[in-house]
């Protein structure tokens, strides 16, 4: 196996080992960032984009699929991890599947398509993701948004250049595994989505109301 295989094994593997810590971090606001910055911009991000139907990636508890059901948007989300889709099944507002990427690039079909909006809240992880984002494309309606949002590319310390890192939990509460993730740079992330056959049309860099520091680069792609 490459290292991106086995990488890639390593962030499903954790999301299944994490699933319960994870999910009561969530629900229990134990992450600030997400409680006082970055939930509410990825909401009100998707709902700008006046969506009927939005498929969300990496949906782990489906708490973005729930806050989108309130302003009536009919939601679809998929994991990787069953005990992530067993939580969100449990709470509802949505439909939800247990879907690896690797499923959606094989074509996977019973998830729907004619999605108005697909998002990925902190949950596109791996080094290849091309593949990923093209199969996205062919779920969309005609001019159907894609809207990332991920780790600001300059919050993260260290060189600045596209390669694997790992997330420890270390600011978390609880016991976790810890997980490899791939950092892309902001010209990376704008030279995939254009290879992809998308237009940016928003970026936007949500900022900690005390420090105005950013917490999050939001990208709102269309597809072409």
């Amino acid at each position: 196996m490459s290292q991106s295989s086995d990488q890639s094994a390593d962030i499903a593997q954790s999301w299944v080992l994490n699933a319960d810590a994870w999910t009561a971090a969530v629900r229990g606001g134990g992450i600030e960032s997400r409680r006082l910055v970055t939930d509410r911009a990825m909401v009100e991000a998707v709902l700008a984009q006046q969506p009927k139907r939005v498929l969300d990636l990496g949906c782990g508890e489906g708490w973005l699929i729930r806050a989108l059901a309130k302003h009536g948007v009919n939601g679809v989300g998929i994991d990787g991890s069953p005990n992530l889709i067993e939580a969100a099944q449990s709470s509802g507002g949505g439909i939800f599947h247990v879907y690896t990427y690797a499923d959606l690039v094989d074509g996977a079909s019973d998830i729907g398509s004619g999605f108005d909006v697909v998002s990925a809240n902190f949950a596109i992880l791996h080094e290849e993701i091309a593949a990923l984002l093209r199969a996205v494309r062919q779920l969309l309606v005609p001019g159907g948004k894609l809207v990332i949002q991920t780790v600001h590319p300059w919050s993260v310390g260290g060189d600045y250049f596209d390669g694997w890192r790992e997330e420890d939990f270390r600011n978390f509460e609880g016991v976790w595994q810890p997980m490899p993730w791939y950092f892309r740079t902001l010209s990376s992330w704008v030279k995939l989505l254009r290879a992809c056959g998308y237009a940016i049309i928003d970026l936007a860099e949500p900022s900690h109301p005390d420090t105005k520091l950013p917490m999050s680069l939001l990208v709102v792609a269309e597809t072409r």
